[in-house]
């Protein structure tokens, strides 16, 4: 996954319509909520931080072309017994503002370790989903000092990306085409939750498709078995049984053979979007892995 420029907005216009948009789809989080910046190597990172005062940190990561709002199911459940703070990641639209090219596994891994350091965490447990995913599993092979575990929804990084993942982002733009009341129906056949989140949280993506123009980032590579079996860290892989991006049964085996201590499950009626498809379910197996690491019951 190798980067050879950074993302930008097309016009300051553009940047100002977008987050206008981005800060009525943070409304979907709970109050009161936190805002930081955290200054990097590779640019100004933006963070958002609800729930305990105390507890162990729950650290989020979005998915490629996502938006911290995307996690609004999960916050008020994970905030109950623990801070959770979630990051605008580098190289997609949003509040963060990238400077330098983070070029590969390890410039990533950097970014993101200053993030922590930044905010004083010491140990947290970092859940991705999608991209978000394969950052997540990359920070445990690169830099897991600060890691209590890591959780990885759908993540990337398991198995090439296959053609069916990019006919699904088509097929899912058409879908924003169909009438309101029917979009619903069409993304429960397409497996897509988009279509039927809340309209604060479309907005940004579609007015990002637009306005925003991503660096030439390739899909994100494959880890080697050796890489995977590097993780020296409890970790938690949930998987879409509709996924449009991964092989359900052969992920699991490849995790489960590779990733030792590796906890890992299909989640049934459930696509590349777990979180916002299966919300309840995530958030219960969230909360009882970071419960069982941590020794606590939440």
């Amino acid at each position: 996954m190798t980067r050879t420029s950074v993302g930008h907005f097309v016009s300051e216009a553009a940047r100002t319509t977008f987050l206008a948009a981005y800060d009525r789809a943070m409304e979907l989080w709970p109050s009161p909520r936190q805002e930081f910046d955290v200054e990097t190597t590779y640019g100004s990172v933006h963070v958002h931080r609800y729930g305990a005062a105390t507890g162990e940190p729950i650290v989020l990561l979005h998915g490629h072309a996502g938006h911290p709002s995307n996690w609004y199911p999960q916050v008020a459940a994970l905030g109950e017994h623990h801070p959770v703070y979630a990051i605008d990641t580098l190289d997609d639209p949003g509040r963060s503002v990238q400077r330098a090219v983070a070029a590969g596994s390890e410039e990533n891994a950097a970014w993101l370790e200053e993030v922590l350091a930044g905010l004083g965490l010491e140990r947290v447990h970092l859940v991705g989903v999608s991209y978000g995913g394969w950052l997540a599993l990359n920070q445990a092979m690169h830099a897991p000092e600060r890691l209590a575990s890591i959780a990885a929804l759908d993540p990337g990084g398991i198995e090439k990306v296959p053609a069916r993942f990019y006919l699904h982002m088509v097929a899912g733009l058409f879908g924003m085409l169909a009438p309101r009341p029917l979009r619903p129906a069409v993304g429960r056949l397409l497996a897509n939750p988009a279509l039927s989140a809340p309209r604060e949280m479309i907005a940004p993506l579609m007015l990002a498709m637009r306005g925003y123009r991503p660096s030439a980032r390739p899909p994100a590579r494959p880890f080697t078995d050796e890489e995977l079996g590097s993780i020296a860290l409890p970790a938690l892989v949930l998987v879409g049984k509709r996924s449009a991006l991964l092989r359900p049964r052969q992920v699991v085996e490849r995790v489960t053979a590779l990733i030792p201590g590796v906890r890992a499950e299909i989640l049934e009626r459930a696509g590349h979007g777990l979180n916002l498809e299966q919300p309840e379910l995530v958030n219960e197996r969230l909360l009882a892995f970071v419960g069982g690491v941590s020794g606590g019951g939440e």
